[in-house]
């Protein structure tokens, strides 16, 4: 079984992180999904709204009425404006959770590749020794036989 290197405990940090940035990200993209299709919604509504005042203003509409529609457009243009910035917040959150989680990944990367490097520094250093080992205890079998020769 491989030992534990220090650097263990810096890359399982680092993947904790890097996990928490992922499922932060979806989360941002969640909302940022969710904000875009409510403008769409809201667009598509007042598109709606919109379509069915003109069919109104040609069968003839009276001013009362024509001022409610009026308003009414108003309003949601305000609510559109709104979704908008809401939707521009999402987008600039989404980015920077993007980010932190790149620059959690480079990190956790970096981590892996040192301590992949460490471990195959290890094994070599591993290999010398058994091959050394192994070189010793056939120089000792030789010499053996050389003083001791067979009857």
């Amino acid at each position: 079984m491989a030992r534990k290197l220090p650097l263990d405990t810096l890359t399982d940090l680092a993947r904790t992180q890097t996990d928490d940035a992922a499922r932060r990200l979806g989360a941002l993209q969640s909302a940022q999904l969710s904000s875009s299709q409510k403008l769409d919604l809201l667009l598509q509504y007042r598109q709606d709204y919109y379509d069915q005042l003109h069919a109104l203003m040609n069968t003839g509409l009276p001013t009362a009425k024509w001022r409610n529609y009026q308003a009414f457009l108003g309003t949601l243009d305000g609510a559109i404006e709104q979704q908008r910035a809401i939707v521009a917040q999402a987008a600039s959150r989404l980015d920077h959770g993007r980010a932190d989680w790149q620059h959690h990944k480079r990190r956790l990367n970096s981590f892996d590749t040192l301590a992949e490097r460490v471990r195959r520094q290890e094994m070599l250093a591993q290999a010398k020794r058994e091959q050394r080992d192994s070189d010793e205890r056939s120089a000792r079998k030789f010499f053996d036989r050389a003083a001791n020769p067979p009857l």
